[in-house]
């Protein structure tokens, strides 16, 4: 999931669909997806909801 600047946000950054995820404001890149069901993208990124979500994260 893609969020929004954390300086403009006062509450800790938390996804939408899964709040015990780990999310990042450290992406470089990001997919939406409308109809899962219908999406390759989405079966190969095994995602099952529609949404925005980050491609790439850099881990430091």
């Amino acid at each position: 999931m893609i969020l929004p600047d954390p300086e403009k946000k006062s509450e800790p950054p938390q996804c939408n669909h899964c709040p015990s995820a780990p999310v990042t404001t450290d992406w470089q890149g990001f997919v939406v997806i409308m109809h899962p069901d219908r999406s390759e993208v989405a079966k190969r990124l095994q995602i099952e909801r529609p949404g925005s979500y980050a491609l790439k994260v850099n881990i430091r």
